[in-house]
């Protein structure tokens, strides 16, 4: 399925959310990627992001907190890598999640010491210390769990609303989105024509095809391990990953030779990319 969103009617929408409530909703796509419509972020999350490793972190979070969504319906509560509380909803079409509603950053009612605590042992990796983000935390606001419900509820109606106005639709992939899709989502994982072609249900000959007009007339081989770089270029901007972890996360687990195709794709050993890169950023 491709997935339309209505940007500007969701903005509004999520704005004036925020405006009434003063806690920040948000919407992310069926893989758990923020489709960057609202920016107002507590100062503890803009401080987290605005490290790579904070940002990475989080993106992951959200990836994460969609593949362990179990709740029968509604609202999933969960805290966030950082020990702060969140919650995540589907959008259905059906049985196909078509986007997640998402809303925090929050506190719950239990001792804010104790929750500081548990916040603190998670951000060990935090350059200059977790009390460097301590009065931030302490910005979270607390709400009670009849707050919370209240809320969720408000928000599952705000839901069937987004649906009943069509603000979140989904349309049919071509065979081309489709291979396009399912090498973003699984090019860490090990890949053939063959398994490609039978998880897609196409051919391997118009498999092959397809590969040529996504890369611009090179291999399926040469595509997978085009995206594979692309999201190791990001790992080596982003995080401080050693280059072996790097090559792990993009499904790549023999050190010398991710180093060869990345220096085949990008001209730069990976060592170097990310020296010129943080240089130029």
């Amino acid at each position: 399925m491709n997935i339309l969103f209505d940007q500007e009617k969701l903005l509004r929408l999520l704005t004036n959310l925020y405006i009434f409530t003063g806690i920040a909703a948000n919407i992310l796509d069926p893989q758990g990627r923020d489709i960057n419509l609202f920016e107002g972020h507590p100062p503890f999350c803009r401080a987290m992001n605005a490290l790579p490793e904070g940002h990475e972190r989080c993106v992951r979070c959200d990836a994460w907190k969609i593949r362990t969504y179990s709740a029968d319906s509604g609202f999933q509560f969960y805290r966030c890598h950082a020990g702060i509380c969140e919650a995540v909803m589907p959008l259905y079409e059906k049985s196909h999640p078509l986007a997640y509603l998402v809303f925090g950053c929050f506190l719950d009612d239990s001792p804010m010491d104790q929750q500081w605590e548990r916040t603190r042992s998670a951000l060990n990796w935090y350059p200059g210390g977790a009390d460097a983000l301590k009065s931030a935390f302490f910005q979270f606001r607390q709400y009670s769990s009849g707050e919370l419900k209240a809320y969720a509820e408000l928000l599952e109606a705000l839901a069937a609303y987004i649906q009943l106005k069509g603000m979140i639709q989904a349309t049919e992939q071509t065979d081309l989105q489709k291979l396009e899709l399912y090498l973003d989502q699984h090019y860490m994982e090990k890949l053939s024509l063959e398994s490609i072609s039978q998880e897609l249900q196409i051919g391997r000959t118009k498999l092959c095809r397809l590969a040529k007009q996504l890369s611009g007339g090179e291999t399926l081989s040469y595509l997978i391990a085009r995206r594979r770089i692309d999201a190791a270029k990001d790992l080596l901007l982003r995080s401080d990953l050693p280059i072996s972890a790097v090559a792990e996360e993009v499904g790549i687990s023999d050190y010398n030779y991710f180093s060869r195709v990345f220096r085949s794709v990008t001209g730069a050993t990976p060592r170097d990319y990310r020296k010129a890169s943080r240089h130029k950023a």
